[in-house]
C-alpha cells in the first residue's frame, strides 16, 4: 500500500489556440465533450484516438478485458447484498451469472474461448474455465485489500458529469463512492491489472484526478482520497489531491480539447510511438511502424465531441 502526497502530475499539452481556425472550430462547437477514456487516448496518441474516434476502426475483444468487466460487475452486486453475507464465496457464486450477462450483450466474446484447444487464427483460444479461475482469484485478492462487511458506500458504478467554466463537459464512471458521516468523500476505483511503476502511475492518477474535477464541481467539496485498488498484485494507492491538483486538471482537459479541435481542423493526427504500441490493434496502418492509415472520414466537431464523450465502464487495465 503506498499513499501519494499531493503534487500536479502529467503532461504539458500546451495553451488553448487562439487562431482563426481555432476559433472557428469553437464557435461551430464551443463546449466539447470528454470523457477520462478519451482523453487518455489523446494523451497516450494522437494518432490511436484518431483511429478509435474518428475513423471507429473496430478492436479485438480481449479477455483481460472481458474479465475486467465480470469481476467489475460482481464487486457492484456484492454490496446489494446486506454486510456480513459479503463473502468469498458468494462473489464468487456471482461470476459465472455475470459472464452469462455479458455475453447475452456481446455474443462475439465467445470467440475468445474454447474448451478444445482449437486454434482461432494464429492464437490459441483461452480456456474458459481456466479464465472464470482467473476471475476467482482477483476477486480472492481484492478481500485480502478490503472488508466488504465493514463498509457502506453511497454509490457504485456512479454516473458523473459536470461543465467546466471554460463550457467543456467532462463525464464519466466513478467504481464507487464512499461517503463519511461527517462528509468526506473517497473516490475508489478497481483495477484487474497490476500497480503501474512510476512511469506509468501518472495516467492512472490522471483518470482519478479527473473523476475529482467532477465530482468537486458537482458538490463543491473537494475528494478526501483517491483510491486506487489493483487486484492483479494486491496493492493499493492512495492520493490526497488539493483544490491545486483539480485547477492544473481543469486547464490540462480545456487544453486538451483544444488540441483535439486543431488536430481535427488541421488533420494532424500524430503518432506518438512508445512501449504500448504491441498492444495496439491499429500498429499495422501506423506510420511509425511503416503502415497507411486510411483516408480521414469526414467528420463534424460536433460528431467528434460526442463520440469523445463516449465512456468506457472497464479498459483492460480495469
Amino acid at each position: 500500500m503506498s499513499v501519494l502526497s499531493p503534487s500536479v502530475v502529467g503532461m504539458s499539452i500546451g495553451q488553448p489556440g487562439t487562431d482563426p481556425a481555432s476559433a472557428a472550430l469553437k464557435a461551430a462547437y464551443p463546449h466539447g465533450v470528454l470523457s477520462p477514456s478519451r482523453a487518455a487516448d489523446f494523451m497516450s496518441c494522437p494518432l490511436k484516438y484518431r483511429f478509435r474516434v474518428i475513423d471507429r476502426l473496430p478492436e479485438r475483444p480481449s479477455p483481460a478485458a472481458a474479465r475486467g468487466t465480470v469481476v467489475h460487475a460482481v464487486l457492484e452486486r456484492l454490496y446489494d447484498l446486506p454486510a456480513g453475507q459479503r463473502t468469498l464465496e458468494r462473489a464468487v457464486e456471482m461470476v459465472e451469472p455475470q459472464w452469462q450477462r455479458l455475453l447475452e450483450n456481446e455474443p462475439e466474446l465467445a470467440d475468445l474461448f474454447a474448451d478444445d484447444g482449437t486454434e482461432r487464427g494464429t492464437e490459441d483460444r483461452e480456456d474458459l474455465a481456466s479464465w472464470l479461475a482467473g476471475a476467482h482469484e482477483l476477486l480472492g485478492r481484492y478481500f485480502t485489500l478490503e472488508n466488504p462487511n465493514a463498509l457502506e458506500p453511497a454509490e457504485r458504478e456512479l454516473y458523473v458529469e459536470a461543465a467546466l467554466d471554460s463550457g467543456l463537459q467532462l463525464h464519466g464512471y466513478v467504481d464507487r463512492l464512499d461517503v463519511a458521516p461527517t462528509g468526506e468523500i473517497r473516490v475508489v476505483d478497481y483495477k484487474t491489472g497490476r500497480s503501474p511503476s512510476e512511469y506509468f502511475e501518472a495516467k492512472a492518477l490522471f483518470q482519478m484526478k479527473f473523476y475529482a474535477l467532477v465530482l468537486w464541481r458537482l458538490r463543491g467539496v473537494v475528494p478526501a482520497m483517491l483510491q486506487l485498488v489493483y487486484l492483479g498484485n494486491g496493492e493499493i494507492v492512495r492520493y490526497i489531491p488539493e483544490e491545486r491538483d483539480l485547477l492544473a486538471c481543469e486547464r490540462k482537459v480545456s487544453a486538451l480539447w483544444q488540441a483535439i479541435t486543431r488536430a481535427l481542423e488541421s488533420g494532424d493526427w500524430r503518432p506518438s510511438p512508445g512501449p504500448l504500441c504491441d498492444w495496439c490493434d491499429h500498429k499495422a496502418l501506423c506510420p511509425a511502424w511503416g503502415g497507411t492509415p486510411p483516408p480521414l472520414p469526414e467528420r463534424t466537431v460536433a460528431e467528434v465531441a460526442e463520440e469523445s464523450g463516449e465512456v468506457d465502464l472497464v479498459t483492460v487495465d480495469g
